[in-house]
């Protein structure tokens, strides 16, 4: 860690932050290509491969994070870095001559290490910063989480291009070849562009290294990464899928509105490594778990077309029926009425051309019984039916997972904000560890999704999942006192 930033500092940032961009595109590819293949029918692929072999790559990222971690801890970011993203370059070509689930799934294997950067990049990004501009340099190479929006963005264009509109659909094999010449190069522009650095745990034995690990407060960090990182790398691809089989949208329109998602997230993380800087990063962290617990309960309610019993008509006294019209029903001398069903209450509200908000409600009733039947007092003459349908509209839906994305790119940059703060000098294992955590989160999450649709039938299962997370993660923090009291200590000597 330098006393003051420098012009060398920014130029690191700048490679940090390019080099970290290509690796999240690339670590992302899979959202785009295995929904492109499945849709064109490439690969007949079932909703749990897909979250398999879309969270693969992530998991070798999360795995690889730790000794990553370590690895730049002990001897500098420079050559850890160019060569992970070089080696990456082999598997990603290889996945151009995948022709069963098993090889696309080892050959993701091993381009996921790029994931593995972010570890690098934390540590090699720290060294270069005094403590007081961190946060602000951290999230700025953070921000390099948009390689995800590049990938969601321009991936399906490409693939549509090389396939001629699916006329050619094994020419997707081009696509992984592009990504593995760009890995390549950017692995050897930023070996002759940086300069090593090491911090002071350069000169520490593996165990004491690992001290900092038997802090639960490590684990804490690690869950709420899990949720802003990993719930986020996981919605990147995962929202390419729901687009397309939730609101029928091409595949091209999907990663338009993944992209919208993926890169305020990514670019948005800087302003939240500012605002941990100015505000501190227990309050940025406290509203980011608090906004991501409101909107996930907010899109966790299905589009949904749903029938229930409604208000009914009773007899108030016994006695024969004598009449039935289309509104009226005729006991003894009582007329009672109801409300027959209409063409109005077969309108489809659901998929409708109608830009509706909010829940619609419509009820009618059906009668029960028949001209000559004797009827017991309170007995049911027309039974209640009510509608009530959700359209989930598609464009609220995405501003509000925009907005919840962006929300977790700015507690991205809180919790790594923490670590130095925490541990100064031991970034890069701590740092590691999160990282593991998040990147497990990015793995497991999709495999969760898969299976939560596969259990319920319902794809907001996934939204309720994430409401889950983020209550706890909430609670979590506003039970720790002993960091607000640090916090709080923090802001009066400031």
């Amino acid at each position: 860690m330098v006393e003051a930033a420098t012009g060398k500092s920014h130029r690191m940032l700048f490679f940090n932050t390019l080099a970290f961009t290509v690796c999240f595109a690339a670590w992302m590819l899979n959202g785009v290509l295995v929904s492109f293949l499945v849709t064109n029918q490439v690969f007949d692929w079932t909703p749990v491969q897909m979250g398999w072999l879309i969270g693969i790559p992530v998991l070798t990222g999360a795995l690889v994070r730790f000794p990553v971690g370590i690895l730049s801890d002990k001897f500098g970011g420079k050559y850890v870095y160019g060569f992970l993203i070089i080696l990456s370059a082999i598997p990603m070509y290889l996945l151009s001559t995948a022709d069963s689930f098993m090889e696309y799934a080892w050959y993701s294997l091993g381009f996921g290490i790029t994931g593995a950067s972010f570890a690098v990049g934390i540590a090699f990004t720290s060294v270069w910063y005094p403590k007081k501009n961190q946060g602000l340099a951290l999230g700025i190479f953070g921000a390099g989480n948009a390689g995800a929006a590049i990938t969601s963005l321009f991936a399906p264009t490409v693939l549509k291009h090389l396939t001629n509109n699916g006329a050619n659909l094994d020419e997707w094999r081009k696509l992984p070849v592009y990504y593995a010449i760009i890995l390549a190069a950017m692995g050897i522009i930023f070996l002759l562009g940086t300069e090593n650095k090491k911090t002071t745990a350069a000169k520490k034995t593996f165990a004491q290294m690992m001290v900092p690990l038997k802090d639960l407060r490590v684990w804490q960090f690690g869950f709420w990464y899990f949720l802003v990182f990993g719930c986020f790398v996981a919605f990147s691809q995962w929202l390419i899928p729901y687009f397309v089989n939730v609101y029928y949208l091409p595949l091209v329109t999907a990663g338009i509105l993944a992209a919208a998602f993926s890169f305020p997230s990514g670019v948005i993380r800087a302003l939240g490594g500012w605002l941990s800087d100015i505000y501190g990063e227990r309050k940025v962290m406290i509203w980011v778990l608090g906004l991501s617990s409101i909107i996930s309960i907010m899109l966790m309610v299905p589009k949904m077309d749903v029938y229930s019993p409604g208000k009914g008509v009773i007899a108030k006294i016994p006695g024969t029926v004598t009449e039935i019209t289309e509104n009226t029903i005729k006991v003894g001398k009582f007329v009672y009425h109801y409300k027959p069903k209409t063409e109005e209450h077969e309108v489809n509200l659901i998929d409708t051309d109608k830009f509706l908000v909010l829940p619609q409600k419509t009820s009618w009733q059906e009668v029960v019984v028949k001209v000559g039947d004797k009827v017991k007092k309170k007995q049911l003459l027309a039974k209640g039916i009510t509608r009530i349908s959700f359209q989930a509209n598609v464009w609220i839906f995405a501003i509000l997972a925009i907005i919840v994305g962006a929300v977790w790119g700015i507690g991205k940059a809180g919790v790594y904000k923490y670590i130095p703060e925490y541990y100064p000098n031991d970034v890069g294992v701590v740092g590691g560890v999160v990282g593991v955590m998040g990147g497990l989160g990015g793995f497991f999450t999709p495999v969760i999704f898969g299976y939560l649709l596969k259990w319920t039938g319902l794809w907001t299962s996934a939204w309720m999942f994430m409401a889950l997370l983020s209550i706890l993660g909430l609670w979590w923090i506003l039970a720790d006192k002993k960091d607000a009291e640090l916090q709080n200590a923090k802001e009066r000597n400031r």
